[in-house]
């Protein structure tokens, strides 16, 4: 049975009491619904209250809407619910992630560009002050997901690097700044992800490394940071063969592989037990084919718990998912024992972090007042310190760089944007307006006459002859504002239009520049400037053109991976 003296909770004997006590207190219903975390669909606060008296959430997620509407709706949740709630956020790469408005830092990759433990301790600082200003008290990050695979379309940028005592170095760093912040501290998503290029939005994912193999990586990340207290871990829908294999009781047949979060011999036996994990693990999202398709869910549910995970992140249908689990619990599938220990652990995270001293107080909710730290002047000052550590030149063997529009100003700019996410179950695609008139803004302040590769008259001259070309452009930046997060199993540059393809790039100097997935040189090997930008913000964008035109100098360094595998990317 769990120790909620020892670590990662630390808790005194009254705290445990509490525990307890509350755990006394709980009907059948109570139990069942403290295993989820329910991702809020409506904010009107009947439809808080329903939620809360008929399935009793133990953990909320949401939405990133405006800091004042998440802070009434996390206010209502929190005075409807007997038992103080976690409220979780993905700031992974600062307030951005956990509501609108946030204020981004840097994410995984970018820190580890920046070759600076710092930016990801105030990734975590910044993420957790503007969260916790909306009542958001856990923080599902960092990724310490190992990227072996470039091609890998759910971490490439999220995961620091494959390099094992940096991943551990800026973790640390990161769940300093969360920790300063009170906030309960997660890594992701065990037991590795970053060795395929599958995503479990769509498919059951693999980490394929023998025993001794993952030890020495992945199992040396998860040691490290278990050893360092962390509070949660978050189980992928990934499957790892061969501990499945090392620590089942029998033979294990290749249709009888599981991934983690239905897996009791990865979950218990490995996370739990060997490496020693004392605190609580957490499913990645339930909607999830690489959980969905392993089973019915009226088994995948209750058998997710009954492996180890102490929590279940999101109902597919409240009703359903809630009578699966209750099922589970009634038929024995969830032993009395294992639900005790599941909800001791929730209920230690929750004491650990303070809650049920807050709630007592009346302070679980911090005053509305304090959402103006969102998005503040300090933050932005703090993502500008940052995008100018880790913008990186990954190459420039022709010397294009610096441009001076002294020297010629006319520049035609090639924008791509990408296909858009699946939000709430439907696509939807940016309106990268805003975005290409601030790049426009700051292009010409730094001199350059700008002509963007989709304005109608561009478009209507076709590529013409080349010799215009070179005329009417000195210079050519092709920025790809392409993402590649969920609901795709790969991820390449696509060109909008035939003009837009770098026909040019022999002859006019050409800087391409990539605002996200920082591998995009295996669909630019004609290029002969290269520039990764992490991210598409303001800050970023200030940096780039400082940066372009010798105003400042680039001092990220690019990642081994960012060659692709290939000898042609380096021309």
């Amino acid at each position: 049975m769990i120790d909620l003296h020892a670590k990662p909770y630390y808790l005194d004997d009254e705290a445990v009491r509490w525990v307890m006590d509350t755990i006394a207190g709980m009907t059948d219903e109570e139990k069942v619904g403290q295993l989820f975390v329910h991702m809020v669909a409506s904010d009107d606060p009947e439809d808080i209250k329903r939620v809360v008296d008929t399935y009793h959430p133990g953990a909320l997620r949401y939405r990133n809407t405006p800091a004042d509407r998440l802070w009434e709706q996390n206010n209502n949740f929190q005075k409807a619910s007997r038992i103080p709630l976690l409220i979780a956020s993905n700031c992974e790469a600062g307030g951005d992630g956990g509501v609108g408005g946030g204020t981004h830092i840097s994410c995984g990759a970018a820190t580890a560009a920046g070759k600076d433990p710092e930016l990801a301790y105030l990734a975590a600082k910044v993420g957790g002050t503007e969260a916790m200003a909306i009542g958001s008290n856990w923080n599902f990050a960092p990724i310490v997901d190992l990227l072996y695979n470039w091609r890998n379309t759910i971490v490439q940028l999220r995961s620091f690097n494959h390099d094992v005592d940096e991943t551990i170095q800026y973790a640390k760093a990161f769940f300093k700044g969360e920790r300063e912040c009170q906030v309960a501290t997660c890594m992701k998503h065990f037991p590795g992800d970053g060795l395929e290029e599958n995503d479990q939005h769509l498919m059951m994912g693999l980490n394929d490394m023998d025993c001794d193999e993952w030890m020495n990586t992945f199992g040396k990340v998860y040691k490290a940071l278990i050893d360092d207290g962390v509070l949660t871990v978050m189980a992928g829908h990934i499957a790892q063969p061969a501990w499945q294999r090392a620590l089942a009781e029998g033979p294990v047949a290749d249709e009888d592989i599981l991934p983690a979060t239905q897996c009791k011999e990865l979950i218990t036996g490995l996370l739990k037990e060997k490496l020693g994990f004392n605190g609580l693990v957490v499913t990645d999202a339930s909607h999830m084919i690489g959980m969905f398709a392993s089973g019915p869910r009226s088994l995948v549910v209750p058998r997710a718990i009954a492996a180890g995970c102490d929590m279940f992140l999101f109902f597919n249908d409240m009703e359903e998912d809630f009578g699966y689990m209750m099922d589970g619990y009634k038929s024995g599938l969830i032993t009395e024992e294992r639900m005790q220990d599941a909800l001791m652990r929730i209920l230690g995270v929750k004491a650990a972090i303070g809650l049920h001293k807050k709630q007592a107080a009346g302070t679980l909710m911090p005053p509305k007042e304090g959402i103006s730290v969102v998005g503040c002047a300090e933050h932005q000052a703090i993502a500008a310190k940052a995008a100018d550590k880790y913008v990186t030149l990954v190459k420039d063997t022709r010397h294009y760089l610096p441009l001076d529009p002294a020297k010629g100003n006319k520049l035609r700019v090639v924008y791509l944007q990408g296909d858009g996410h699946v939000v709430a179950g439907k696509l939807e695609k940016a309106d990268d307006t805003p975005l290409k008139n601030l790049i426009r803004r700051e292009l010409e302040d730094a001199g350059f006459i700008v002509t963007y590769a989709d304005e109608p008259e561009v478009i209507a001259k076709g590529k013409g002859k080349m010799e215009q070309f070179k005329k009417e452009c000195d210079a050519v930046l092709v920025i790809s504002n392409q993402v590649g997060f969920a609901q795709q199993n790969s991820m390449r540059t696509k060109w909008t239009l035939p003009t837009d393809q770098p026909w040019y790039a022999s002859q006019v100097p050409t800087v391409f520049i990539s605002l996200n997935l920082a591998n995009c040189l295996v669909d630019m090997t004609m290029s002969h400037c290269y520039i990764n930008g992490y991210h598409a913000s303001p800050a970023v964008v200030h940096a780039l053109v400082e940066k372009l035109t010798g105003k400042s100098e680039f001092k990220g360094v690019p990642d081994e991976n960012v060659w692709c595998g290939r000898w042609d990317t380096k021309l």
